[in-house]
């Protein structure tokens, strides 16, 4: 309840550019950095700004500018790194002040912005989208006793709800394997989503979310299970992509309902025709 009157009564900062927040009410495992990937795909001169979870560093760090890497997996993150490689032709920044990383992707030519995980940050006026599993959760409390970050009323304070497979789908690809050459290896949240795509003799290896791969731990991997190349996913390859070993990564790419994403349109056109006859005026 103090949530809710937070919300609705605290005073937001404005800013006179797009500003678009793709989040999730439950943990983990909602699709969030998929289609913030394909929103940013679809909209020129994007941004995205996030947390940068689980990264070695603090503050504000530019992760790339218009596809130019300008650090490594270390210093953004698995996530914002993942971004970085997936969008050529945007920014990524991180920051635990999502003003300041607004600020930022301005300061660099930004026209829209994404904020990755931000429905929480409601001390900013943006839009938000909220992403929805299509199947009902087992109970509808929050952590630490049921599966929601937050309560699940707050789906109607978002401007735009996107369930899966009804708004939004996941398509996974990959190159051919050899299951009996070939290991999965990943430290992705709910890793066994990602199993009925995958053959049901390849071997799997599953670490925590976020997890810091080695170079040894992964040589030992190879080595226990007698495996020539590993399939992991993109999130997964950004920390491993240096070490140099036959690695095939999982695709993942978001294909949207028709109409699903008429009201992010409205809202951009709107945003960027107002700057335009601000400027006139």
């Amino acid at each position: 309840m103090i949530s809710i009157s937070k919300r609705i009564f605290s005073r937001k900062r404005v800013f006179d550019i797009p500003i678009i927040s793709i989040g999730n009410l439950i943990v983990g495992g909602s699709g969030k950095t998929p289609v913030t990937i394909a929103l940013a795909k679809k909209y020129h001169e994007s941004a995205v700004v996030l947390r940068g979870y689980k990264r070695q560093s603090s503050g504000l760090m530019v992760v790339s500018e218009r596809g130019d890497i300008k650090c490594d997996v270390s210093v953004s993150g698995d996530e914002a790194m993942e971004y970085a490689l997936s969008l050529p032709h945007s920014s990524v920044i991180v920051s635990e002040d999502r003003i300041k990383g607004i600020e930022k992707a301005k300061e660099l030519g930004a026209k829209v912005i994404f904020l990755d995980d931000a429905f929480s940050k409601f001390h900013i006026k943006k839009f938000d989208i909220l992403l929805k599993p299509r199947e009902k959760m087992p109970s509808r409390f929050c952590l630490p006793s049921g599966p929601y970050r937050e309560a699940p009323s707050l789906y109607q304070r978002a401007n735009l709800v996107l369930t899966e497979d009804i708004d939004f789908r996941r398509v996974v690809a990959y190159e051919k394997i050899n299951p009996s050459q070939t290991i999965f290896i990943t430290a992705i949240s709910k890793p066994k989503r990602v199993e009925k795509y995958l053959p049901k003799e390849l071997k799997k290896i599953y670490f925590p979310d976020h997890h810091h791969f080695s170079k040894e731990e992964i040589e030992s991997i190879l080595k226990e299970h007698q495996a020539q190349y590993i399939l992991t996913t993109m999130k997964d390859f950004v920390k491993i992509r240096e070490f140099d070993f036959r690695t095939k990564v999982i695709t993942l790419e978001i294909e949207f309902a028709d109409e699903a994403l008429e009201s992010v349109d409205e809202y951009i056109n709107l945003l960027q025709i107002n700057k335009s006859f601000a400027k006139i005026a």
